[in-house]
């Protein structure tokens, strides 16, 4: 088995493996007119982790708190997802019980990481982590610049930086803002259906019944 510190590295690893991400510059701030250019968003890999106590199962509490923790992986998490328990007689089971429960949530066997690490006092509880992306704009509040005293016709500094911060905290998953998703899997009978109706001359469009369409009232207006 492989120790915490090298899940957490491994998964830190993989996560870097995916894409770049935006990191903040040194450099003196130049002003542009575009908002978004002067407050950029900042996303960057951060490490995800609950603990939860295993003594052959796991109290009401723990199973609501893994199960919340193992879907918010599964939207927003990149690479593996690391298990490890405490070092002694009873880590195997512990590690056979979550890579069960981690399968029946939906969780590819492939992406689930395993080890053990040496407790900590009397902490015997089992980490579960995995990295996904956290995105962050810079503080804002700015007020160096008197707005009523400006030649250069752009806007103020602090323009546009509240809606970045907005964005950063609404954004479903950070990875958005890297790199666009994959698309999906083409619909392959759809397209021979298009395809072969095309051909013939025939319309390509789906057709709608008459409960599909927009029509409200036939009372002429």
């Amino acid at each position: 088995m492989i120790t915490n510190s090298l899940l957490r590295a491994a998964s830190v690893v993989a996560v870097m493996l995916v894409g770049s991400c935006a990191a903040p510059s040194n450099d003196p701030p130049t002003l542009f007119a575009d908002g978004a250019v002067n407050h950029p968003i900042t996303v960057e890999p951060s490490y995800q982790s609950i603990k939860v106590g295993y003594s052959g199962d796991l109290s009401p509490d723990d199973a609501g708190r893994f199960t919340s923790f193992v879907q918010d992986y599964l939207t927003r998490g990149n690479g593996a997802i690391t298990v490890s328990a405490p070092e002694g007689p009873g880590s195997n089971a512990a590690i056979a019980y979550f890579g069960q429960q981690l399968t029946a949530l939906g969780v590819p066997h492939a992406r689930i990481l395993v080890g053990t690490h040496d407790p900590v006092g009397a902490d015997e509880r089992v980490e579960i982590g995995f990295v996904s992306y956290m995105a962050h704009a810079d503080s804002c509040g700015d007020w160096s610049q008197d707005v009523d005293a400006t030649t250069t016709n752009l806007p103020p500094i602090n323009f546009g930086c509240a809606v970045q911060h907005n964005i950063a905290a609404m954004v479903a998953d950070p990875r958005d803002l890297v790199a666009p998703r994959p698309m999906g899997d083409a619909d392959t009978k759809r397209r021979e259906t298009v395809l072969t109706q095309y051909e013939q001359g025939q319309p390509t469009a789906a057709q709608k019944t008459n409960d599909q369409s927009g029509k409200v009232s036939d009372v002429a207006q």
